[in-house]
């Protein structure tokens, strides 16, 4: 069994939680009779629109499914039930006018994204990630059925963080051998000419971001570890080509500070078993005047194939201090029709 499967079938045995049984008192054997309906209409019916399943023998009903839809269930029945004493046959429309006085399908609908949310929590050895919103649970879902994942939106909004996290999950649940972090050398208003070291300890600096998700999802001592041995893997975008990862969870943060060649070289470096997110602010661009970035430009290459994602955030998706989501409101307002051309080409 994969881990998926595995995963799959934990899930499905959190959701079907309970067994119960319901006995109908007094036993009258018409009264059940038209309970049931010929053939049992009335109780598929329940069923159907529960998502559960009953038994019934004699007076004695017993339901399984999940916990919150059993005990409606269990309350219909006693209720209809009690309508026999009145009624000399129970009609679907009268089982139907029942469901939708119990407020079933709002139950139902919480319930669908109570089991939705918690499909797409994040597990790692220290923590449990939880996705805020719809974007971070699409984001995170996409990851797990995608290949190659692209997120664009402004900061704070939890893509980076997200993507470690899955990539984290990914490696502990030994669905790939290791983590490779790429990014590429350009700095706002930097010049990592004048930083010392090679490209590799240049560019060291502006990963914090992924090392101190790492940190909090592994320790430090494992994180530290894991680089020594290669397990996980810090890659200046310029050191990637002539590459091929397989196996590997790659992650490509702030890209939309790649050319389009690089772009195309990054993306032509995935090999078998690989899964690809690749982050990225087009509102920041830093590259020199007049060059596209590789992200812009990927958006319209890519549009319509298969097996790769896009996940777009906004301001409303920003889960950092309340004022910057105001700031990149603001500064969203503030750009010219001519820069959101130049810089935000759908």
């Amino acid at each position: 069994m994969s881990d998926e499967q595995s995963r799959d079938l934990a899930r499905e045995e959190k959701v079907v939680a309970l067994t119960t049984n319901v006995t109908l008192e007094p036993n009258d054997t018409h009264r059940l009779a038209s309970l049931c309906g010929p053939f049992d209409q009335n109780l598929k019916h329940l069923e159907k629109r529960l998502g559960i399943h009953i038994r019934s023998r004699g007076n004695l009903f017993q339901i399984s499914g999940p916990e919150q839809r059993v005990e409606v269930a269990g309350a219909l029945l006693s209720q209809l039930y009690r309508e026999t004493n009145e009624r000399q046959s129970i009609e679907p429309d009268l089982v139907h006018l029942f469901l939708q006085e119990s407020g079933v399908d709002a139950l139902l609908a919480k319930a669908e994204e109570q089991q939705t949310a918690e499909a797409e929590v994040i597990r790692t050895h220290r923590k449990t990630i939880k996705p805020r919103g719809a974007n971070q649970t699409s984001f995170a879902q996409a990851i797990r059925e995608y290949d190659v994942n692209f997120a664009i939106g402004p900061a704070g909004t939890g893509k980076t963080y997200l993507a470690v996290a899955c990539a984290v999950e990914a490696l502990e649940g030994q669905q790939v051998a290791r983590i490779v972090l790429v990014r590429p050398a350009v700095e706002a208003g930097e010049k990592l000419g004048f930083l010392p070291g090679d490209l590799a300890q240049k560019i060291d600096p502006y990963l914090r971001p992924l090392y101190d998700a790492l940190y909090e999802m592994m320790g430090v001592e494992r994180v530290n570890k894991a680089i020594e041995r290669n397990i996980i893997e810090v890659a200046p975008l310029a050191y990637m080509r002539g590459r091929t990862l397989n196996n590997a969870f790659i992650i490509l943060d702030e890209s939309q500070n790649t050319t389009i060649t690089q772009m195309k070289m990054f993306l032509t470096r995935i090999g078998f078993g690989s899964t690809a997110v690749i982050t990225g602010d087009i509102t920041q661009i830093d590259l020199p005047s007049g060059e596209m970035s590789g992200l812009v430009n990927v958006r319209g290459v890519l549009r319509g194939v298969g097996g790769i994602s896009f996940t777009y955030f906004g301001s409303k998706d920003v889960v950092r201090h309340p004022l910057v989501q105001k700031i990149v409101e603001a500064y969203a307002g503030y750009q010219t029709p001519d820069e959101v051309g130049d810089r935000d080409v759908s």
